[in-house]
């Protein structure tokens, strides 16, 4: 069982929709990993087209039999995620 980490930067946002994508793609790509965290460590900000690329990255992951769970999310972040009902898409940790 191989995981990879993924680090969200401070404002996740559409801004961040391409370096996103191309982080992920290139993760789920690997045939060893089974498990991908994504670190909201740092997240402050995020908003819908946030939740859009998450919930799309999890369906890509999802059709590769891999498992995402969010890591580290504090304070506002978490409580967006928990209002958008994320906790039903991924583990939060």
């Amino acid at each position: 069982m191989s995981e990879k980490s993924l680090q969200v930067p401070e404002r996740f946002d559409f801004s961040y929709h391409k370096e996103f994508t191309e982080q992920y793609q290139s993760i789920i790509n690997t045939d060893s990993v089974t498990n991908i965290a994504l670190d909201f460590s740092r997240v402050s900000y995020l908003d819908s087209s946030a939740l859009g690329m998450m919930v799309l990255f999890q369906k890509k992951a999802k059709s590769k039999n891999i498992k995402v769970r969010i890591r580290g999310a504090k304070e506002s972040a978490k409580e967006i995620l928990t209002i958008a009902n994320f906790d039903r898409l991924f583990e939060i940790s």
